[in-house]
C-alpha cells in the first residue's frame, strides 16, 4: 500500500505542472526565456511553449484524475510525466552551452529533478502491493 506521502507529492508535482502548462499558454515568452534567452519574444518560442504548456496541462489533469482514482491509475500518469521531462533533460544537455548563461544550470536542475521525481513516484505506486483507492470501496461505506 502507498503511503499518504507519495500521494501528496504526485498531487502537488501535478498541480505545479498544471501550474506551468497554463502559464506557458497565457504567458508563453515568459516560460521560455529563461531557457532560451532572447529569442523567446519570437513567435516560434511562443508558439512551441504553448505547444509544451498544452503537454505539461494534459499531463498535469491527466495524474490528478487518475490520483483520485487508485494508485495503479496515477503510476503510468507518472511514468509518463517523468519520460517528458526526460526528453526535455537531454534536450536541455544538447543545447547546453547555446542557453543562457545565467539560467541553464537551473533549467537543467529543474527538468532532471522533475523526471527523477515523477519516475521514483511512478515507482512508489508499486503495481504488487494493494492499490490504494481514493474512493472507499462498498464494504466501506457498508461498515
Amino acid at each position: 500500500m502507498t503511503s499518504s506521502v507519495p500521494r501528496l507529492l504526485a498531487r502537488l508535482l501535478a498541480l505545479a505542472r498544471i501550474g506551468i502548462g497554463g502559464t506557458a499558454l497565457v504567458a508563453p515568452t515568459r516560460m521560455v526565456r529563461p531557457w532560451i534567452g532572447t529569442g523567446a519574444e519570437s513567435s516560434d518560442a511562443r508558439l512551441l511553449a504553448r505547444t509544451m504548456g498544452g503537454r505539461d496541462l494534459a499531463l498535469g489533469l491527466g495524474a490528478l484524475r487518475a490520483l483520485a482514482v487508485s494508485d495503479a491509475e496515477a503510476r503510468p500518469w507518472m511514468a509518463l510525466a517523468g519520460m517528458a521531462d526526460a526528453v526535455d533533460a537531454a534536450v536541455t544537455i544538447m543545447a547546453f552551452r547555446r542557453l543562457p548563461r545565467g539560467t541553464r544550470w537551473g533549467i537543467l536542475a529543474a527538468t532532471v529533478g522533475a523526471a527523477v521525481a515523477s519516475f521514483r513516484l511512478a515507482v512508489a505506486f508499486d503495481p504488487d502491493e494493494p492499490a490504494v483507492s481514493a474512493r472507499p470501496s462498498a464494504t466501506d461505506r457498508t461498515a
